[in-house]
């Protein structure tokens, strides 16, 4: 049985549950909500700002470009191509980029679409490596099988190799991933050496069109 103090306190208790219930369910009523990012290019964009010295010309820009620039990915790619990819237009968004002229901000190309742009390396061997050039610009080389009629690529960088044995197969299909020939694309790197017995292949250089090697 429980003491006299206890049961005088029993009352007083059976009147306050309720009111805690209460306030817990108001305060597990109130879900978080999503904020709406705003975008940081507005008509102060189009406003002439002088440069400080740092560039010849004032710090101007249009809004409604600075804006299509602002959401765009990459120059070459307008969308993510990644799953854990932020995109720009999230990204760029917050006091860090207000008054900021867009379109001297780094904008890199996305790689996996100049990749797309090198032709094919033909070859007569089942088997080619490919390591990057070698070098700090290369990878880990890896043997490559050309036996099957497709175009084959580096795991690494990318780089197509085909046999030539399948080159009428080829160009017979409708659409291939890779050109299989040079396009003259400005992003189309020099075509390397294809020698040695497992038909290695050593890109060059661009700037020099000697090998590339260790520095």
């Amino acid at each position: 049985m429980l003491p006299r103090s206890s049961r005088r306190l029993l009352p007083v208790l059976a009147r306050q549950q309720p009111a805690s219930t209460t306030f817990l369910a108001r305060s597990y009523s109130v879900l978080p909500t999503e904020k709406t990012p705003v975008s940081p290019v507005s008509s102060t964009n189009a406003l002439p700002t002088s440069s400080a010295g740092s560039h010849d010309r004032a710090l101007q820009e249009n809004p409604e470009d600075g804006e299509a620039l602002r959401v765009q990915q990459s120059p070459n790619r307008a969308t993510t191509w990644s799953r854990n990819q932020q995109p720009r237009d999230k990204a760029m968004v917050g006091p860090r980029f207000e008054q900021t002229i867009i379109k001297d901000q780094p904008q890199p190309y996305a790689a996996i679409n100049l990749i797309h742009k090198q032709p094919v390396r033909w070859t007569d061997k089942k088997v080619v490596s490919c390591d990057g050039g070698g070098g700090p610009l290369g990878h880990p080389r890896i043997f490559i099988n050309t036996d099957k009629p497709k175009i084959c690529w580096c795991t690494y960088c990318g780089v197509p190799y085909a046999n030539t044995h399948h080159r009428k197969h080829l160009e017979s299909l409708p659409i291939n991933t890779y050109p299989l020939y040079p396009t003259g694309d400005a992003a189309e790197l020099p075509q390397g050496d294809v020698s040695g017995s497992t038909g290695s292949t050593e890109p060059l250089q661009s700037n020099t069109g000697n090998k590339l090697e260790q520095r």
